[in-house]
């Protein structure tokens, strides 16, 4: 039985990279048959395995400390270091992961995005107490998104920053966009997911929802302020020129 996050991968692979069952079975080495129900499948499974490990984790910390050294290193030159008799498939593929961790952030490089190819989501709290009925007021949360090819921006309030409430604004932003995008682009947000050990693990919720929709997702680390730059400046504004008319409504 597969996990969530596999569940999630397939779905993805099938709906926004167009690739067959077959194709989806050679990549993830999973049977044909579990890609077909998978596919067929509207809820994602319940029943959570441990992930088994890679023959690259052993060697991990060594690769780090290589490109921590010379971030450009070729992996031929890094598997004659570490001593690596295996495959180079799998060593090339931990390699690639690792390598952006160390590169420097070319703060003159221009991004262009491709027509639905992502959308980049960020969560703010306005320091504003809102009315919510009932004589009682709290402080809220606004979901922001923004098409990375469009440049649509959308934004929604919500009551919390846990993971039902953030996920169902950003379904009301993506149904206003009237598309879903091949990767969502998210800070390490609690509801979201964190980056560990160079790899980004997604909560349960988001890979539900995620997998649901057939959606990437990437998460931005600390150190690449750039990898979300269109939907802070988009939360600046909001919260600059958007915030009268939140302090508006609290005192209406």
């Amino acid at each position: 039985m597969i996990d969530v996050e596999d569940w999630a991968e397939i779905r993805r692979l099938h709906r926004a990279e167009k690739m067959g069952v077959k194709a989806i079975s050679r990549r993830l080495g999973v049977a044909r048959n579990t890609v077909r129900a998978v596919l067929r499948s509207e809820t994602p499974p319940r029943y959570v395995r441990a992930r088994r490990g890679s023959i690259v984790d052993a060697v991990e910390p060594e690769i780090r400390r290589l490109l921590g050294d010379v971030a450009d290193m070729p992996a031929t030159v890094i598997a004659e270091r570490i001593g690596w008799e295996r495959g180079m498939t799998v060593l090339r593929d931990r390699i690639a992961e690792l390598r952006p961790l160390f590169l420097p952030v070319d703060q003159a490089q221009r991004t262009w995005y491709r027509p639905g190819e992502l959308a980049q989501f960020d969560l703010w709290q306005p320091d504003v107490e809102i009315p919510v009925g009932f004589g009682q007021i709290r402080k809220l949360w606004v979901v922001v998104g923004v098409s990375g090819f469009s440049r649509l921006i959308d934004a929604v309030m919500v009551p919390s920053r846990a993971a039902h409430d953030v996920l169902a604004g950003m379904l009301k932003i993506l149904g206003v966009f009237g598309a879903v995008p091949r990767k969502a682009v998210w800070d390490q947000e609690g509801c979201i997911g964190r980056i560990r050990g160079g790899r980004q693990v997604l909560t349960g919720e988001f890979q539900a929802f995620r997998g649901t929709l057939g959606m990437g997702a990437v998460l931005v680390g600390p150190n690449d302020p750039e990898a979300k730059a269109l939907v802070s400046y988009c939360t600046s504004w909001v919260r600059f020129g958007g915030l009268s008319l939140v302090e508006a409504a609290a005192h209406a």
